[in-house]
């Protein structure tokens, strides 16, 4: 059974940073892509980022272009998000999820398996 568990989200003042984490178990890691996802109260789950099974692909939202870098542990299983330069825009919760295969994902249907999520909080 796929289980993901994200930690690292709190609360941050604008400019600042955080760094997420995803620790994935269940089956062989290194097969499959991973994403970042993002809700905001009243707004619909987004992407915000994204990787192949390798790390040699990444997709990234234009809202987090520059700021945001997505990047994988194979051997030890994680999936991590560096932010920077925080905006209260960013402010959500954000789930990791992964999907049945290697390839680059970026649609929400193609992602299968999802984490609890963990709050992120910029205030200004």
């Amino acid at each position: 059974q796929v289980q993901l568990v994200e930690s690292g989200g709190g609360l941050v003042q604008a400019g600042g940073s955080l760094r997420l984490s995803c620790a994935a178990s269940g089956r062989t890691f290194s097969r499959y892509a991973m994403g970042w996802f993002r809700q905001a109260p009243g707004k619909e789950r987004e992407l915000v980022a994204a990787i192949s099974y390798s790390g040699g692909s990444t997709y990234y939202a234009d809202s987090v272009k520059g700021r945001f870098t997505i990047s994988r542990d194979n051997v030890g299983n994680m999936v991590f998000l560096q932010m920077n330069s925080l905006k209260p825009e960013d402010t959500a919760v954000y789930y990791c999820a992964t999907t049945p295969y290697g390839r680059l994902a970026t649609t929400h249907s193609e992602y299968k398996y999802w984490g609890q999520g963990t709050q992120v909080t910029v205030s200004s």
